[in-house]
């Protein structure tokens, strides 16, 4: 989290400590989200290297300043329809290494999906996140660091499908171990938020991959990866079935 003497968050993508704030362009047609996303991170030691209220601008800004992380709102002028996550997988296509935190209003599967399979430094977030203040710094600087941040809605938007569910091979609290996995949160972070050890949670998440047949991975990004994926899967089959 934030290095109180420092000012700065988080740690760079080796894991050493930031010595220089992380560069950050915002980009919402909402004119006082976008300023207080600004306040917002300039108090928790972010640098704002610019404010955009479409994608046009945004892709000329990060041309112009190369931010090290991009926050955009999937709906923006012209057509507010998907005018911020076409401008995120161009960014992703032309800048791999700019982290990327697409906000939305509401739950879009199909969109998130594609998103989230583009790579590594990639998020998709609700607004309403926002208010989290420490949550939200976290995702960001997750995100810097090489993650990927999935918001909890989307998951459980997947995960409550009934009919057909994969899933149901899982506990209880292999699903909640589950769905901490698709935000993107390490083994350590999960036993702090589950109240568990680290070694259950480590034997948690042995089953689970064993359970859905997932190859186990050295990161919690090709991790999240795996699960995206699997749950990408579930989406189609439901999708294919008439299941509503």
């Amino acid at each position: 989290m934030m290095d109180p003497t420092k000012g700065k968050p988080g740690a760079t993508e080796t894991g050493s400590p930031r010595t220089t704030p992380l560069r950050v362009a915002v980009a919402d047609d909402d004119t006082l989200l976008r300023e207080g996303l600004a306040v917002l991170l300039e108090r928790s030691g972010f640098e704002i290297v610019g404010l955009v209220g479409n994608a046009a601008d945004l892709m000329a800004l990060v041309r112009d300043k190369s931010p090290e992380l991009v926050i955009v709102d999937i709906r923006m002028p012209p057509t507010n329809t998907t005018e911020g996550l076409e401008a995120a997988r161009q960014i992703r296509a032309e800048w791999p290494d700019t982290g990327i935190l697409v906000l939305s209003a509401h739950v879009h599967v199909e969109h998130a999906m594609k998103l989230l399979a583009s790579g590594r430094k990639i998020g998709y977030l609700l607004k309403d996140r926002v208010i989290d203040v420490a949550d939200f710094v976290d995702s960001l600087e997750r995100i810097a660091r090489g993650g990927s941040v999935v918001d909890p809605a989307l998951v459980n938007e997947l995960v409550s499908r009934r009919r057909q569910d994969p899933l149901a091979v899982l506990s209880t609290r292999e699903r909640e171990v589950l769905a901490l996995m698709a935000e993107g949160r390490s083994n350590v972070g999960i036993g702090r938020q589950l109240w568990v050890a680290e070694g259950t949670v480590e034997k948690h998440v042995r089953n689970i991959l064993n359970k859905l047949n997932l190859p186990e991975a050295d990161d919690d990004h090709r991790r999240v990866r795996a699960v995206i994926a699997f749950l990408s899967a579930r989406e189609h089959t439901s999708e294919l079935n008439g299941v509503p």
